[in-house]
């Protein structure tokens, strides 16, 4: 495992990364492979030509093997810019795959993750027809279109892994809206019943009939207490200020309360899932 090798700071980051891997011994190929970059990109980041984002750093650091120790020191550097935006477009140029495998290599070194979605249901949590849905009107070509839907179900492997939880908050719109026929909307809701059951995985829905004193503004996902993603219609926001994080936490947890989870949860969803089947046998 690497030591710390120096006191770094925020404008030298990229350079403190280099001298990071150099000690390590590892090549930078490989390197770049792990933390899902390719090997201009990390580059640029070693040279200071490219400002690393908290993920760029985050995976580059599991790339190395650091202890917590170089860990915390490296990602407290990377942090002193509370709030990243990363446009969409961006996410494009470099392929919605490898922003999938991207996202799968910071799921694989968290040990909790909570989500809420207000809109669609969570990624993790997709049957293969609903990823494809999400994912048609998209921009990409039929190659890209799937080997984006095999990036997205490889990421609901870690589901299964042990030592990690999973929290999901979904309103009940969720269930409702028809992102896919009825008869593929069964299929998607038998499999969040499903997944509500594995011991690691809590799923928990905000019925409509729950007086609410909050607002389900947009998603977020916090993974562990170090960093919160937020998707809007142009970008995506990475927000690591503690603060911040707290209010995030807050949200998550007043939404957590008026959910209904386990058997309560299972009997909503199975009562909208019939609804659905009974649509479609009489259609």
């Amino acid at each position: 495992m690497v030591g710390p090798v120096r006191r770094v700071n925020r404008t030298g980051l990229g350079a403190a990364l280099r001298e990071l891997r150099e000690t390590s011994g590892l090549e930078a190929k490989a390197v770049a492979r792990s933390a899902v970059m390719s090997r201009s990109k990390l580059s640029k980041i070693e040279n200071g030509h490219t400002a690393p984002s908290v993920t760029d750093v985050d995976c580059i650091l599991t790339a190395l093997g650091v202890s917590a120790e170089v860990k915390a020191e490296y990602m407290a550097a990377a942090r002193e810019a509370a709030t990243e935006v990363t446009a969409w477009r961006l996410v494009g140029r470099l392929g919605y795959s490898r922003k999938q495998q991207q996202i799968q290599a910071l799921e694989s070194s968290m040990s909790l993750l909570r989500l809420f979605q207000p809109s669609v249901i969570p990624g993790l949590l997709q049957t293969p027809e609903y990823v494809r849905a999400i994912f048609a009107g998209t921009p990409l070509s039929q190659e890209q279109l799937e080997r984006t839907i095999g990036a997205r179900l490889t990421r609901q492997r870690v589901l299964y892994a042990e030592g990690k939880r999973f929290r999901f908050l979904i309103t009940e719109s969720v269930l409702r809206w028809r992102i896919v026929s009825p008869l593929m909307m069964v299929g998607q809701l038998d499999r969040l019943v499903s997944l509500s059951r594995l011991p690691n995985v809590d799923i928990g829905v905000v019925p409509f009939s729950a007086r609410q004193n909050d607002f389900p503004g947009h998603s977020f996902v916090l993974k562990d207490d170090r960093m919160v993603t937020v998707e809007t219609e142009h970008a995506e926001l990475v927000v690591t200020d503690p603060r911040d994080i707290a209010l995030y936490v807050d949200k998550f947890d007043r939404f957590s309360e008026v959910a209904v989870h386990g058997d309560e949860m299972r009997t909503l969803v199975t009562g909208i899932r019939d609804a659905y089947l009974r649509e479609q046998e009489t259609g």
